[in-house]
């Protein structure tokens, strides 16, 4: 009896271990703290980071980047320091502009915010773009923020299809310029 019930134990223990597996995370939610500028956000995944020169307007300057992409859509995160505030205000029109720009998107929802604490100036720009990429609908979802003189981009990109609202909003809600 016992040897007849062994196969059957088998088959419950591999069904069982498909079943676990199919259960995996898709997201592996890390803490990541920056080691070139002071923000924290939490990645769905291990982020690989760069840096490399960019144009910000008028200004060229290192932008600092870390991201993680998971089934094609990219989490990311920029950073750089302009030369003074109010170039870094200005800085953030031209993240969101170029941002748009390099997915053929139009914006289809914006919010902007400012405010001043300690002498220090911040303002927040969220929005949302839609275009199309290779006959797919493309979405992006992008947080840009001046704090004095640094500059921030926190985006997330991909296919309409693959693009989680709810790993978005943990994405760009758990991004923090300190």
């Amino acid at each position: 009896m016992k040897i007849r019930s062994l196969p059957h134990a088998v088959s419950a223990a591999l069904a069982a271990a498909l079943l676990f597996s199919a259960c995996s995370p898709k997201f592996d939610w890390r803490d990541y703290r920056s080691p070139a500028a002071p923000y924290t956000v939490l990645f769905p995944g291990k982020p690989a980071a760069q840096t490399r020169e960019v144009n910000l307007g008028e200004d060229k300057v290192n932008m600092h980047m870390a991201a993680s992409e998971i089934d094609g859509v990219t989490f990311a995160v920029g950073s750089a320091e302009l030369p003074d505030a109010e170039r870094a205000q200005a800085a953030i029109m031209v993240m969101k502009t170029t941002m748009a720009k390099n997915l053929n998107a139009t914006i289809t929802s914006e919010k902007q915010d400012s405010a001043s604490a300690g002498g220090i100036r911040r303002s927040t720009i969220s929005m949302e773009a839609k275009g199309v990429r290779n006959g797919e609908t493309m979405v992006l979802f992008g947080r840009f923020v001046a704090k004095d003189k640094r500059v921030y981009q926190a985006i997330v990109a991909g296919t309409e299809k693959k693009v989680n609202q709810d790993a978005v909003d943990t994405f760009l809600t758990s991004f923090k310029a300190d």
